[in-house]
């Protein structure tokens, strides 16, 4: 089991339709947290968006991995969202994402964040992993492919 499979609880997997551009995935992400973790949605959305402006978390391959810190969080978090339809992202090949992997980490973040962000790295840069999450609309199975991948 690696890092990611015990930060991404089942129910932090979607499939959604409803995300047409990066801002409706960081409204949609902040609603999910807000609920489920009672996090302001405007923070995680506001923290999402800061780090977008530094540059696009789009890595290319149709896979984003947004990130940002929060203030009061005590350890990171994630979600999966695939889109229905792919967005702009800003990535460097040019290409729309439908994968993408939300990360919030406290405002601190020790070398876990960046030991997530590699393993993430990692989890897609495996062409085989990628085409599975697309195969599929049933964010059980998708849940399933996180928990079993093994590096």
């Amino acid at each position: 089991m690696g890092l990611i499979s015990n930060l991404l609880p089942p129910e932090n997997v979607m499939v959604d339709a409803e995300s047409t551009s990066k801002k409706r995935v960081f409204e949609r992400v902040g609603i999910l947290f807000e609920n489920t973790r009672n996090i302001g949605r405007s923070q995680v959305f506001d923290s999402l968006f800061a780090r977008e402006k530094l540059g696009s978390t789009g890595l290319g391959q149709g896979v984003a991995i947004p990130h940002g810190r929060v203030k009061g969080l005590r350890d990171p978090i994630a979600c999966f969202i695939r889109t229905t339809t792919p967005i702009p992202f800003d990535s460097p090949d040019g290409l729309p994402v439908s994968l993408i992997f939300v990360l919030l980490v406290p405002e601190r973040a020790t070398d876990l964040h960046l030991q997530l962000l590699g393993e993430l790295a990692q989890m897609f840069c495996e062409k085989s992993f990628r085409d599975q999450l697309l195969a599929s609309d049933d964010p059980a199975v998708l849940y399933q492919l996180f928990a079993n991948w093994q590096a």
